[in-house]
Parts: structure tokens; C-alpha cells; sequence
């Protein structure tokens, strides 16, 4: 009779009987309620945004900030010092998941609290003033990769305070409003500085 292989022996070593039979170290499990919670809540914030904006009347104002020239110029500016941490995000995130310890994760952390509190003032006039807007292809997306912006980030926030969810779900979530940030500042700040120069 021949000797047991060493993958036999270790599947052997590996199993422990009870009285229901055998039974093995299983991972934790996998919880999908609070990420379909997340996901539901970052959805309806998205829809949210864009129902208020185009039920309302636009005001048409213009954020005044002294050294600027224009409005335009303000939030093609601050979209693109968001755009510029979204990409620290971007590269801290690599790091951390490579094991780039507590400086990437601070770094990373703290360039999406002050991505975010950029966009704010940008995403309050946009709404307020402006409103959702389709006219041409440029604004729908711009206006419809607002939206989602801010639906992308509840929705990762929300996830991130969730343990024992899929592994996958915060890089998928980040990956979204990374996207949705991109397509923002490609149909904005871009679209400004293309057409009037890199002016203040």
C-alpha cells in the first residue's frame, strides 16, 4: 500500500470531526447588507442632487473670490486643486494596499477631506446658480458626473465604517468617484482653460 500523498495529509491534518462531520477553518463572513444600504443611500443622494437641480430656478449668481477675474475662473481653479489630490488619492491608495503604512494612509485620508471641501463651494453654485443643465453634451455630462460624485463619495464613506464587507467594495467605490471627479474637471476646469487660457 502505498504512502498517503502530501496533499492527502494535509487535507487530512486540516479536517476536525464533530459530531456533524467534518468541518474547516472558514474565512469570515462576507457581509452585503450595509453595502447595499451604502449603495441605495449614495444612489438616492445622486438622484437627490440632480431632481433639486433641475427643479430649480436658477439664480444665476457668481462665486466673487478677490485675485480672480471670473466665477468660471474660481471653480476651474479649485476643481483643478481637487483633481490634483484625487490623484494623490489615487497613488497614496497603491501605496497602502502595497503596505505603505501610516504616512499613505494619512496622506490619503487627508487629501480626500480637502478634495471634497474644494468641491463644495464649486458643487453649491453649480446647483444653486446654475441648476442641472442638458443643453449640449459637455454640460449633461458634466452635470450628471456632479451628481454622481457626491453619490460616489456617501456611498464609500458609509462603506468604510462598515467592517467584514466584500474587500472589493471600497476600491470599486473609489474607482467611481475617482471617475466621476475625472469626467467633472475634463468637462469644466479643462474646458475653461482650453478655450480662455490658464487665467485667474
Amino acid at each position: 500500500m502505498s504512502a498517503p500523498t502530501a496533499g492527502a495529509r494535509r487535507v487530512a491534518e486540516d479536517e476536525r470531526y464533530t459530531e456533524e462531520g467534518p468541518t474547516h477553518s472558514a474565512a469570515p463572513a462576507v457581509r452585503t447588507g450595509p453595502l447595499l444600504v451604502a449603495v441605495a443611500l449614495g444612489t438616492l443622494v445622486s438622484v437627490g442632487l440632480g431632481v433639486y437641480g433641475r427643479l430649480h430656478e436658477p439664480a444665476f449668481f457668481a462665486i466673487s473670490v478677490a485675485g480672480f477675474s471670473s466665477g468660471t475662473a474660481v471653480k476651474s481653479w479649485l476643481g483643478t486643486a481637487a483633481f490634483v489630490l484625487v490623484l494623490a488619492q489615487v497613488v497614496s491608495a497603491r501605496r497602502m494596499y502595497r503596505g505603505g503604512g501610516r504616512v499613505a494612509a494619512a496622506l490619503h485620508r487627508w487629501s480626500g477631506r480637502a478634495a471634497v471641501l474644494l468641491t463644495v463651494p464649486v458643487a453649491v453654485h453649480c446647483l444653486y446658480a446654475l441648476g442641472y443643465q442638458d443643453s449640449t453634451p459637455r454640460v449633461l455630462v458634466h452635470s450628471l458626473a456632479g451628481c454622481a460624485v457626491y453619490g460616489a463619495f456617501v456611498a464609500k464613506m458609509l462603506v468604510l465604517g462598515r467592517p467584514g464587507g466584500p474587500r472589493w467594495a471600497v476600491p470599486v467605490l473609489g474607482a467611481l468617484l475617482f471617475v466621476a471627479l475625472t469626467a467633472l474637471w475634463l468637462t469644466s476646469s479643462l474646458w475653461f482653460f482650453t478655450t480662455s487660457g490658464l487665467t485667474f
